[in-house]
């Protein structure tokens, strides 16, 4: 059996996670937040535990926590007896962040087969923007099926 991780291996683990997220485009204070909320034992925290498990301000949590809930990736609830707002990370997180990157791959797609067109074809820039959109386009259909059978084989 592991041996649990002490406060400060948590700490570092969380900060270390939150890089990851931040340098993949997650803002900073709302990665620390999803990093905390993954390894709280219960699976919620309330705002207070989060600011003094980050060591930040209330205000802080605020923001970070606005901007999950508006993409969807944590979901605010009330626990029986309790009168604070809990929050707790989407079971399916993680595949929804990378569907909406997918969404983005999508874009860039467009995006280059409309310069190819814009510069022609047949012209070195036109046939650079088309093999882009060719590997946007190729990426994108890959991660599609890919969080498809995810989603299939581990239903909420």
């Amino acid at each position: 059996m592991a041996q649990e991780p002490s406060p400060e291996q948590i700490s570092q683990f969380v900060e270390r996670f939150a890089g990851v997220l931040a340098n993949s485009g997650v803002p900073t204070m709302s990665a620390r937040v999803m990093g905390a909320m993954l390894v709280s034992p219960n699976g919620t925290m309330t705002a207070a535990e989060l600011a003094g498990a980050l060591k930040i301000s209330q205000p802080a949590v605020s923001g970070a926590v606005r901007q999950l809930l508006q993409v969807s990736f944590i979901t605010r609830e009330r626990l029986p007896g309790s009168r604070k707002d809990h929050y707790r990370i989407r079971e399916d997180v993680f595949a929804t962040i990378l569907e909406r990157r997918n969404q983005g791959l999508g874009e860039w797609e467009s995006t280059s087969r409309s310069g190819a067109e814009l510069f022609g074809l047949d012209t070195p820039i036109g046939q650079r923007l088309t093999e882009a959109a060719d590997f946007f386009a190729f990426i994108h259909t890959d991660m599609d099926q890919m969080i498809k059978n995810w989603r299939a084989e581990h239903p909420r």
